[in-house]
């Protein structure tokens, strides 16, 4: 039953009133109760830059919300303001009067500038402004020296201002850029100390200054998809080895010319030569290293077999999450090393940013010997819909969000209010679903509940434990859109030969997706999906 005008006014009012009377410090206006109301009103209700109280804002996932009025420099005590997911083409100046701030995340919206007084932020630590329009950062970032994570991604940023590159910035540990329109680093980039994480992918970038490598705490860096002008260099970069690029351009390599490295290259020698084990050591991951640059990747069309992976889609995932891919992966040695680690810090970044945190997709991995097919992709309601949840013991899908409600509570007690983490963070997607979608096997057993878990049944081994007791929602290999988008993504299924040898060739079968009749709906991979520019990577089809 869908609440009448008066009814979605009485319960935002409610909301606010509350907050008020109960001198609260945390308030979260999201989906599509607020979007109603603002629909209706066309503003915010003006109440809210009245609660001076409050020191965690959040208004997102609002559509039409298109204005922040300049009331909201009233919240002084605001730490943490997130205006994510709505359709914002302005932040008001008067966000320079939150002195207190410590995150702001404006991403996913349509800005096309930020105001400069942004700067006038002395306690901010977090900055997204990622998914949006922008064309140009303000100057004077530098004077906010408690600045530890800035997210720039998605945008059409085309350089860094001239005093971003500032020692002042002693803490900023985090730079994600990816996917702008960036074309040149400067050299000053060695005065930011702190700094562990650098995503520059997919950018203009045709030189990688000598200089970063005197960063002496980066330990990730990522400038895949640039055409640098050094191809040795852009060969490492693809590959993803930040030791050999950081070693590379320590020694000169060719962005600077090869001046000295025969006197570096003599020195390390003789450094291996005293450390023969490490040596050895080194020798193995470069040669995993290699293996991973001429990946080849093997694609079998979709098979006829009767024993063939398909996926059954109904009509009710429509109003939830509509799309969903499969695959089939063979060829993954997860049992190497901590190949398994790595691969499930890959997917967690995945849902991070390509996903955006789970609000467009869901990856989930299941293991293809424990999966009873042919699957179905169903909506049902969560007081009917029953999961062995990834470390868990069977639960209704209601009775489970409920209960990661209560921890998320507990989470933010503890906290301090600050955000949660893990599956926490991803329960207000389910908000306002009178059903909730899920994967079902042959024998009617629910192995998938996007966007929260997995099921225990076909998690891809038994390491799974140690890792998912912390990561819980991470150990996934389905796909599946947010309704809002309409865009296709994928969902595997899983790899089968955990016990071979580790092989720099992977194969892919394709996987039917079909309708409640059996007409085809779509494959994955598609000829489309397949049309890849990555110089490390070699498709067979």
């Amino acid at each position: 039953m869908e609440a009448g005008d008066g009814d979605w006014s009485a319960l935002w009012a409610e909301k606010i009133e509350k907050a008020e009377k109960e001198k609260r410090r945390e308030l979260v206006l999201q989906g599509q109760l607020t979007d109603k109301k603002i629909q209706q009103t066309r503003s915010l209700n003006p109440k809210i830059y009245s609660l001076t109280l409050l020191n965690y804002l959040e208004i997102s996932q609002s559509p039409s919300l298109r204005e922040i009025d300049a009331g909201i420099g009233n919240l002084i005590h605001l730490q943490s303001l997130l205006l994510c997911r709505n359709k914002l083409s302005e932040i008001p100046r008067a966000v320079g009067s939150l002195k207190s701030l410590k995150v702001l995340d404006v991403s996913v919206n349509e800005l096309q500038a930020l105001p400069e007084e942004i700067s006038q932020l002395c306690d901010l630590n977090t900055l997204n402004v990622s998914c949006n329009q922008i064309k140009a950062l303000p100057t004077g970032l530098s004077k906010c020296v408690k600045l530890a994570i800035i997210n720039i991604s998605k945008n059409e940023i085309s350089a860094f201002p001239a005093d971003f590159f500032s020692d002042d910035l002693e803490l900023l540990s985090t730079i994600v850029a990816n996917e702008n329109a960036i074309a040149d680093i400067s050299g000053e980039i060695s005065n930011l100390s702190a700094l562990k994480n650098l995503d520059l992918s997919n950018n203009k970038l045709t030189e990688i200054p000598s200089e970063l490598a005197d960063c002496s705490k980066l330990k990730e860096i990522n400038f895949r998809g640039n055409k640098l002008k050094d191809k040795r260099l852009e060969k490492m970069v693809n590959g993803c080895q930040t030791k050999s690029v950081l070693d590379y351009l320590r020694a000169g390599g060719r962005v600077k010319g090869k001046k000295d490295s025969g006197e570096k290259d003599d020195s390390r020698e003789k450094e291996k030569k005293k450390r023969p084990d490490k040596r050895q050591k080194n020798r193995k991951e470069e040669e995993e290293e290699e293996d991973l640059n001429r990946m080849v990747v093997r694609v079998l069309h979709v098979s006829d077999s009767p024993t063939a992976v398909t996926v059954k889609v109904t009509a009710l995932v429509k109003e939830v999450r509509p799309y969903i891919v499969c695959c089939v992966v063979k060829g993954m040695n997860l049992k190497s090393g901590n190949a398994l680690k790595r691969f499930l810090t890959a997917q967690i970044k995945l849902h991070d940013e390509i996903c955006e945190k789970r609000t467009k997709a869901t990856i989930a991995t299941h293991d293809l010997q424990l999966v009873k097919g042919p699957l179905l992709y169903d909506a049902r309601s969560p007081k009917t819909l029953k999961i062995i949840p990834l470390g868990r013991k069977e639960i209704k899908a209601a009775d489970l969000v409920r209960q990661l409600q209560l921890e998320a509570e507990e989470q933010r007690k503890q906290r301090k209010r600050q955000n949660v983490s893990g599956l926490h963070k991803y329960l207000q997607l389910l908000d306002d679903k009178e059903n909730y979608p899920c994967v079902v096997d042959a024998e009617d057993h629910v192995i998938s509940f996007p966007p929260i878990t997995n099921s225990e049944k076909t998690k891809k081994m038994a390491e799974l434990n140690k890792f998912t007791f912390d990561h819980k929602e991470e150990a996934s290999l389905d796909l599946e859109t947010d309704p809002a988008n309409g865009e296709t993504a994928s969902e595997p299924a899983a790899n089968e030969n955990a016990e071979k040898e580790a092989s720099p060739e992977l194969t892919v079968q394709q996987v039917r997706i079909v309708d409640t009749d059996g007409s085809l709906k779509v494959v994955y991979p598609s000829k489309t999906d397949l049309n890849m520019d990555i110089s490390n990577l070699t498709v067979v089809r």
